[in-house]
Formats: structure tokens, C-alpha cells, sequence
């Protein structure tokens, strides 16, 4: 179900968004002391472009550090990704089959607009993405 959703999601608004991660990725790449926020915007871009069976979890070292990065992240980009998510969210919602959609473009917002701090992780259960090889 979840890769149904995901290509149906990449097809609908994903790809889109990630265009939108990928050109504020590599215009906070080119300015050298931007380049924390430019990977960030790369990795929730990932994340925005194939969402089902991932989640977010908050990092227990983020500190104030964390914050104040992300003020910094609202002003140069966050309020208008942000944006985006809520605009496709409800034209999502339009339809009875884009409500789940539109849904998780809801819960892509507060990522959207604060990044830092924030792990993106798998939902599945045992698995080998959670499998951890010892050292030889």
C-alpha cells in the first residue's frame, strides 16, 4: 500500500515539491555559509518526494543551536516550502482519493519549516533498515 500511495503521491504533488527542495538546496549550496541549510532543504526534498513509510523524529542533542538555524531557515525558505505543502494539501483534499495525500502534505509542514534538529526515519517493522552490522 505504501508504495502505491508513494507513486501516486510522486505523480500528484511529489515531484513538484521536490523541485521546489532541490532549487532552494542548490541556491543555499552555491552561498558557501548556507551550505547546513542547502543539504537540509536536499534531504527533506528526498523525503517530500517519496514520503509513505517514513516519519519524523525529533534529535535529543538538537539544541539551541538547532534553533537558531531554524530562524534562520524560515526567513531565507521555510515560510514559502511551507506554503507550498498547505497549497497542495488542500487542492489535494479536493478530491475523496487525495485526502490521504493531502494529509501527509499536512504533516510534511512543521518539517518544512523547521528542519533542523529533526530525523527522518523508517516506519517499517524489524526489517533490515533498522538492522545494525556489527564491526569486523
Amino acid at each position: 500500500m505504501r508504495t502505491l500511495l508513494n507513486i501516486i503521491w510522486l505523480v500528484l504533488a511529489g515531484f513538484w515539491l521536490f523541485l521546489g527542495y532541490l532549487a532552494v538546496g542548490v541556491l543555499l549550496c552555491v552561498l558557501i555559509i548556507t551550505i547546513p541549510w542547502g543539504i537540509a532543504s536536499l534531504r527533506i526534498g528526498a523525503y517530500a518526494l517519496w514520503p509513505f513509510g517514513r516519519t519524523i523524529v525529533a534529535k535529543p542533542t538538537a539544541g539551541v543551536g538547532s534553533f537558531l538555524g531554524n530562524v534562520v531557515w524560515v526567513v531565507l525558505a521555510g515560510w514559502w516550502l511551507a506554503l507550498a505543502h498547505i497549497v497542495s494539501g488542500v487542492l489535494l483534499c479536493v478530491t475523496i482519493i487525495g485526502i490521504p495525500l493531502g494529509i501527509a502534505d499536512f504533516k510534511l509542514v512543521p518539517i518544512s519549516l523547521m528542519p533542523l534538529g529533526k530525523d527522518i526515519v523508517s516506519t517499517r517493522e524489524g526489517g533490515f533498515d533498522r538492522a545494525v552490522v556489527p564491526a569486523r
